[in-house]
């Protein structure tokens, strides 16, 4: 799967109930492919690729730690915990995309 096809997937597994209200950039910096951002808004999410000028959260990571937490063989939390996943910004935000994206 590529890092295109996994932010595809985003958008097929998202949860609009759980963005109501929502108005947040997740910025996701992949070190060894193309950057996204996707743009959860008032029940609405937009996969846009490059860099977002203002975003809530950036993700920082390498695409097969990308693709491991998309397709559920990596916990997102382990991944940050074991230093393969960085947060810079609001890194609560980073807990909510297990509720606003169905993956695995």
């Amino acid at each position: 799967m590529s890092v295109a096809q996994v932010f595809e997937k985003f958008e097929q597994n998202f949860n609009p109930e759980a963005a109501e209200g929502m108005d947040l950039v997740f910025q996701f910096n992949i070190e060894d492919d193309q950057n996204h951002h996707v743009i959860v808004k008032d029940g609405t999410c937009k996969v846009v690729e490059g860099d977002h000028d203002d975003p809530s959260v950036t993700l920082i990571m390498d695409a097969d730690t990308l693709k491991g937490i998309a397709s559920g063989e990596t916990d997102g939390m382990q991944a940050f915990m074991s230093g393969q996943l960085r947060a810079e910004g609001d890194m609560m935000l980073a807990t909510k995309l297990g509720q606003l994206f169905s993956m695995g």
